[in-house]
């Protein structure tokens, strides 16, 4: 990257970032179903099966995200560790996309069986003390996460691992959400045990054809190593906090519309 292009690029995206990394974005994006909560687990459980459903049309996600924690009473932790038996059946009839009450009835006896021995679901990311490999965190994480008895097959395709390659976008957003904290109030930084230098960009197809634009990605797949080069070169223009420009890149494809030579 020439130094010109480099300076170019870096007063781009933090401009990009300053601009849609407020408040004002909240409303508009999957995680505004989030901040209606303050409890941490109540963060955590939203946050998670949000960042779960995220893709397709935002309106569509946020509708099904708000039903679904509605349907939790509002109150997912107590919801979770508290519900009977019967008040399961409210669930059947949820649907997002490809994502069926099957699943939605796993994740919750997930959450149950998680949250009668941890504090948090930090606790199912960071089982040992290797933290520095991204790829180890979310392996082992969807390894716990179907480890439990009678896990769907059919809801392995909602919860991604790197060992089959994939970007892990909905994750890594999770993690986003869940690690980073800036005076803004987007993200939450409720987990404090991995630092926001270690997160990697979530990377749908709005990021990726940005920074495909900004040269910042050359992979020609779309996949897990195609995350690690971008955030790779992200962190030449913040190597302490390289995913807070997700901001900028999610911004400048659907908001902003610019058109990038």
């Amino acid at each position: 990257m020439k130094a010109l292009q480099h300076e170019a690029i870096y007063h781009l995206l933090e401009a990009k970032y300053k601009e849609f990394n407020t408040l004002a974005f909240i409303p508009d994006d999957p995680i505004g179903v989030v901040h209606q909560f303050r409890q941490k687990q109540d963060i955590e459980i939203a946050a998670f099966f949000t960042a779960t459903i995220a893709w397709g049309n935002r309106k569509s996600i946020i509708t099904s995200a708000k039903r679904f924690v509605n349907l939790m009473d509002n109150a997912p932790h107590d919801f979770i560790l508290n519900h009977q038996e019967k008040d399961l059946k409210r669930f059947l009839d949820f649907k997002h996309r490809t994502f069926n009450a099957t699943d939605a009835l796993y994740f919750i006896e997930f959450f149950k069986q998680h949250y009668k021995k941890h504090e948090s679901l930090e606790a199912a990311f960071f089982q040992s003390e290797t933290k520095d490999s991204q790829f180890e965190i979310l392996s082992n994480f969807h390894h716990y996460f179907f480890s439990f008895e009678d896990a769907p097959f059919r809801t392995r395709k909602h919860v991604a691992t790197p060992q089959r390659g994939s970007t892990c976008k909905r994750l890594n957003m999770f993690l986003r959400w869940m690690v980073r904290k800036d005076k803004s109030g987007v993200d939450f930084g409720v987990w404090k045990k991995i630092r926001p230098a270690q997160l990697l960009i979530p990377l749908d197809v709005h990021v990726d054809r940005t920074a495909r634009k900004l040269g910042l990605i050359k992979r020609k797949q779309t996949d897990w190593k195609a995350v690690v080069e971008l955030t790779e070169n992200l962190k030449q223009f913040d190597p302490i906090d390289p995913v807070k420009y997700d901001f900028a890149l999610f911004g400048l494809s659907v908001l902003d519309k610019m058109q990038i030579p």
